[in-house]
Formats: C-alpha cells, sequence, structure tokens
C-alpha cells in the first residue's frame, strides 16, 4: 500500500475505481467529449460541471476512488429521481440532461488526472 495525502490507498480500490471510470469513459465519456468538441455550448457546460467537481474534491481531484464515488453518487441521484439514460451514441448532446454533462465532466478529469 502507498500512501497520499496521509491516508492509506488500497490497491485494489485504485483498480476497482479506474475500471469504473474506463467504464463509463465508454458508456458517455467519449461521445460526450466528441460532441464537445462540436458544440461550444456543450463544452461549456462540461467546463462549468468540472469546475463543481473540482471545487467539491478539492486535492481529492486526481484520487481515482473519489472521481468514481463521484460519478457513482450522480448516477444514484438520477436514478433515484427517476431519469432515463438514453444511448449516448443516440442523444441530442445539444440537450443533453445535466446529470449525462456532469458524468462526462467526470470523465474529462479522470483523463487528465490519469486515472483511467
Amino acid at each position: 500500500m502507498t500512501s497520499e495525502y496521509g491516508r492509506t490507498v488500497n490497491p485494489t480500490v485504485v483498480y476497482v475505481a479506474r475500471a469504473c471510470l474506463d467504464a463509463l469513459m465508454g458508456w458517455v465519456g467519449v461521445d460526450g467529449m466528441v460532441a464537445a468538441i462540436r458544440n461550444p455550448a456543450l463544452l461549456a457546460a462540461i467546463d462549468q460541471h468540472a469546475a463543481a467537481v473540482r471545487d467539491e474534491l478539492g486535492e481529492r481531484i486526481t484520487d481515482a476512488p473519489a472521481l468514481a464515488e463521484h460519478a457513482r453518487q450522480v448516477h444514484a441521484a438520477a436514478v433515484a429521481e427517476g431519469h432515463e439514460f438514453p444511448n449516448p451514441a443516440r442523444l441530442d448532446w445539444a440537450h443533453a440532461p445535466s446529470y449525462l454533462v456532469r458524468l462526462v465532466a467526470v470523465c474529462a478529469l479522470a483523463g487528465v488526472a490519469d486515472c483511467l
């Protein structure tokens, strides 16, 4: 085990978190980021969501388990609110629901933090 930010990091937890983030990237991240390249308003929305995640996680922003847990919470909240999860490849990303934009932002942050 290694120590990061004064706490012990379990390699298995990190491995599972990275696998979850990788799956999230495959599910919504790639399609969302490709759409953002074509749509400046979507890119700005992703950037705003990424800033909110950075504010919430603080120094843990490069921590795969923290990013994966944040994504899990976003997904759980959307399910609890009764949101449906459309096929990202067929989604009109210009009108994407905020929970999907937040998940794409988590993917973008995970990529920058080398958590994939």
